[in-house]
C-alpha cells in the first residue's frame, strides 16, 4: 500500500455512530474538545464553522470537513446567537435528527454528522500526521459515502461491523487525498504533495527493516543530503530518521498488539538484527518493554 493508505489503515477506525443534524433561525452551539474523529457533510443551506486553532469557514451544500481530532468547535447559523454549550463526552447519543435553534418549520441547514474511534494503540501519533481540518467544496461523493456510512450505522445487519469500518477507511482516504496538499500544515500530507518527498516516503513505507540513510533516502529524492534533510523536516514535521523510527515503532506496535507474531519476528519485520536490540529501541521509544505492552493491550482489548 502506499504510506496514505497504511496509515489508514493503521489506525484502524470502529464504531462509527451518525446522525442528521439540522438548525433554524437565531442559533449558535459550542461543543466541547471530543478528541474522537469527526465528519459532517452538508446536504442543504449552510452555517458558520469555527473550528478552535483554524480561521472559522462559511460552510454551504456540498461542503464535507473532516476532524481527525475534533478539538472544540463553534456552529452557528447566518445571525448571531449566544451559543449553547454543548459536552460531546457526557451528552447521550441523540435516537433522532438534532435540531439547533427554532424547532419547528423548514430549516435554514440540513447536515449529515458523525464520528467514529481509532482503534490504533499509536493513533496520536499518526493522526499527528494528518491535518487538523480537511475542508472541501463541491464533495457530492463523499456525500454519498456519508449517507452510507448513516444507512449502514443505523441498520443491524449482518457484517455490518465490516461494512463500516471499510467505508469510513474509504471516507478517510478519499477526504485526505482530495485535500490540497501543498497547502497542508507539516504531516505526510504535505510530505506526499512533494514529488521528491513522495519518493522518499514510499521507499521508506514500502521496506521500512531496510537500513536506510539520510543519503540514501536523499539519492531516491534526487536531493543533496542537507536539502533533503531540510525539505523532509519542513514538509513532514519530522527529521528523515524520526520519522521512520516512529512509524517502525507504529508497526510493531500493531503487531504487538495483535499477538500473532513472535518477538523475534517483530523485530525483523522492523529493521531489527537481534529481539534484544528492538526491546531496547522500543523501550527507549515508548517508555515500556515490548512484553509490558503487548500484556497492557491485551487486557485493555479484554476490559
Amino acid at each position: 500500500m502506499d504510506p496514505l493508505s497504511e496509515v489508514i489503515a493503521l489506525l484502524r477506525p470502529r464504531t462509527v455512530f451518525s446522525k442528521g443534524i439540522s438548525g433554524a433561525g437565531r442559533w449558535s452551539v459550542r461543543y466541547t474538545a471530543f478528541g474522537q474523529p469527526s465528519f459532517c457533510a452538508v446536504l442543504e443551506g449552510g452555517c458558520v464553522l469555527g473550528v478552535d486553532g483554524q480561521q472559522p469557514v462559511t460552510l454551504q451544500a456540498g461542503d464535507f470537513v473532516l476532524l481527525p481530532a475534533t478539538p472544540g468547535f463553534t456552529m452557528s447559523g447566518a445571525e448571531p446567537a449566544t451559543p449553547v454549550l454543548i459536552d460531546p463526552t457526557v451528552m447521550p447519543e441523540p435516537t433522532e435528527e438534532v435540531r439547533h435553534g427554532t424547532p419547528d418549520g423548514p430549516p435554514d441547514l440540513r447536515m449529515l454528522g458523525g464520528y467514529f474511534l481509532f482503534d490504533s494503540p499509536d493513533a496520536a501519533l499518526l493522526v499527528s500526521l494528518l491535518p487538523g481540518m480537511v475542508h472541501i467544496r463541491d464533495a457530492e461523493h463523499l456525500s454519498v459515502l456519508v449517507r452510507l456510512v448513516g444507512r449502514e450505522a443505523s441498520a443491524q445487519r449482518p457484517g455490518r461491523s465490516l461494512v463500516l469500518a471499510r467505508l469510513v477507511e474509504i471516507l478517510l482516504v478519499e477526504a485526505l487525498r482530495c485535500a490540497p496538499g501543498e497547502a497542508a500544515p507539516a504531516g505526510l500530507l504535505r510530505g506526499l504533495a512533494d514529488e521528491r518527498l513522495a519518493v522518499a516516503l514510499n521507499h521508506m513505507h514500502a521496506d521500512p527493516a531496510y537500513p536506510w540513510t539520510v543519503a540514501e533516502l536523499a539519492a531516491k529524492a534526487a536531493l543533496s543530503r542537507s536539502g533533503f534533510f531540510e525539505r523532509f523536516t519542513r514538509a513532514v514535521g519530522l527529521p528523515p530518521m524520526e520519522y521512520l523510527v516512529a512509524w517502525r515503532m507504529a508497526l510493531a506496535k500493531d503487531m504487538l498488539r495483535r499477538q500473532d507474531v513472535a518477538l523475534a519476528q517483530v523485530a525483523e519485520r522492523v529493521g531489527y538484527g537481534s529481539a534484544s536490540a528492538f526491546s531496547t529501541a522500543f523501550s527507549r521509544h515508548v517508555g515500556q518493554s515490548p512484553s509490558q505492552f503487548a500484556r497492557q493491550s491485551t487486557q485493555a482489548a479484554a476490559a
